[in-house]
């Protein structure tokens, strides 16, 4: 690597919306870089079967939709590299990105880092992805037609999950640490109505049950302490995500959840910075708005750099 160039666009994350941005980059001639710290893919790789993204009438896993992104963008002439990003200096004209493999200059950057779902941290959890965990209703609900699931949660996505589940799901059971939900009034209303919706009020979940897959959930009461097993075929964990933002140290303007403020054309508060997919803030995180999010950020990229 050498220090002294600088390339056009340093696209940090390979998700959905960093691999779009580095196809529209490298197709319109920038000198394009994706810096990614693990795989190509992100949150996106770990989903084994999606069928809401255009173009795949039989569903494709969220591993190898990020292969073939990865691949189209490197046809054009986008760069991959393998790095954890420490720090970044994004305030001059030429931003520097400072990563596990040395030093990055660039004339625009393009944070794509996504967000998190937080885990309840239970024992076989992560193992337990994609086969009774999950972390996303629109993504996963349709392998739980006419079966039993239980949400975790009791603000807004929770409660959205639960909705959208229930007019999947033979039963949908919502388990909040509270007696009453977090969520939007009008939420508790629509969800009240909902005949196969069942509330466990001050509870948690401690424990998966399990054999191949998950088979049901230990409660325990916050109040009384008693437990009890509930035997279903699916745990949505809906207690919110974390934005991947603690290494811009305070330089971009970020909401009060922590996600960077930044609007349909994707800029942010720092000139030739541009922040896409889960990482923004954002009515709806589904890939194809990530995807959306990546050709804007280089439409500005471009304007931005032929001022």
């Amino acid at each position: 690597m050498n220090e002294n160039h600088v390339y056009d666009m340093i696209i940090v994350g390979g998700g959905p919306g960093g691999y779009t941005s580095a196809l529209y980059a490298a197709r319109a001639g920038f000198d394009t870089i994706v810096l990614e710290k693990l795989s190509a893919g992100g949150q996106m790789s770990l989903t084994w079967q999606i069928d809401n993204y255009p173009g795949f009438e039989n569903g494709i896993d969220g591993f190898s939709l990020a292969e073939k992104m990865q691949k189209q963008a490197e046809k054009f002439g986008a760069k991959s590299e393998y790095a954890e990003v420490f720090n970044m200096d994004l305030t001059g004209k030429l931003k520097r990105v400072e990563t596990s493999s040395g030093i990055y200059i660039g004339k625009t950057v393009v944070i794509a880092t996504g967000a998190n779902p937080r885990e309840l941290g239970l024992a076989k959890e992560k193992e337990l992805i994609g086969h009774g965990v999950a972390y996303c209703a629109s993504c996963d609900g349709m392998f739980y037609k006419d079966k039993i699931v239980v949400v975790v949660g009791g603000g807004n996505s929770a409660v959205s999950d639960a909705a959208l589940l229930s007019r999947i799901a033979k039963k949908v059971i919502i388990v909040h640490r509270r007696d009453t939900l977090r969520a939007t009034k009008i939420y508790h209303d629509q969800l009240m109505k909902t005949e196969n919706i069942e509330f466990r009020w001050n509870n948690t979940v401690n424990e998966l049950i399990y054999g191949e897959r998950l088979t049901g959930v230990r409660l325990k009461d916050t109040v009384t302490g008693e437990e009890n097993i509930i035997e279903c075929d699916g745990l949505f964990v809906s207690i919110g995500r974390k934005p991947t933002t603690d290494f811009l140290d305070n330089q971009i303007e970020l909401d009060n959840k922590g996600y960077i403020v930044a609007g349909e054309n994707t800029e942010t508060s720092i000139p030739g910075v541009y922040a896409v997919g889960d990482v923004r803030t954002k009515l709806l995180r589904q890939i194809v708005t990530a995807v959306a999010d990546g050709a804007m950020a280089v439409h500005m990229a471009k304007e931005y750099m032929e001022k």
